[in-house]
């Protein structure tokens, strides 16, 4: 059976998922320069060991409306792969990485806690919790990347 491993990470109550291969390092929330005109959800970017990095905030982006009720010394940056760009997704926890056999996901209702089935891979039974698959490379849209891509371009000059 195959198997995928997950760093697991919380907003708010929820807990969601991300493929290991593509999560490069998780970081302490870091100081964030804010990049005019961009969408709402890329707060900025960041200095990540001398890489300029833009930063979204997953929250926001997926569409959770409640504010982030995590103390600020939980809150991390998970930094990822996705679409040949590195991006800085704020959550409010990262708790573990666990391994999945691929029969345990199973694909996703049309809504899972308010994310559209779009985004997510699929979801899987963590004991007592469920656990949200995210699909990273829907999560940003073409635009979205195209986006990041342009605030990469202004801060290098």
């Amino acid at each position: 059976m195959a198997e995928l491993q997950c760093v697991t990470m919380k907003i708010g109550e929820e807990l969601y998922g991300a493929k290991v291969e593509q999560v490069l390092s998780v970081e302490r929330m870091l100081d964030i320069s804010p990049v005019p005109r961009t969408l709402s959800y890329i707060k900025g970017v960041a200095n990540l060991r001398g890489t300029v990095t833009p930063v979204i905030d997953l929250r926001e982006r997926v569409g959770l409306s409640a504010p982030s009720v995590a103390a600020e010394e939980s809150r991390r940056i998970v930094v990822v792969e996705v679409d040949d760009i590195t991006v800085g997704l704020i959550v409010d926890a990262v708790e573990d990485v666990v391994a999945l056999e691929d029969s345990a996901i199973e694909p996703a209702p049309a809504v899972v806690g308010g994310l559209q089935a779009v985004y997510l891979e699929g979801v899987a039974r963590l004991g007592e919790r469920l656990l949200v698959v995210l699909n990273l490379e829907r999560i940003l849209s073409d635009v979205e990347v195209a986006q990041l891509h342009e605030v990469e371009k202004q801060v290098r000059g």
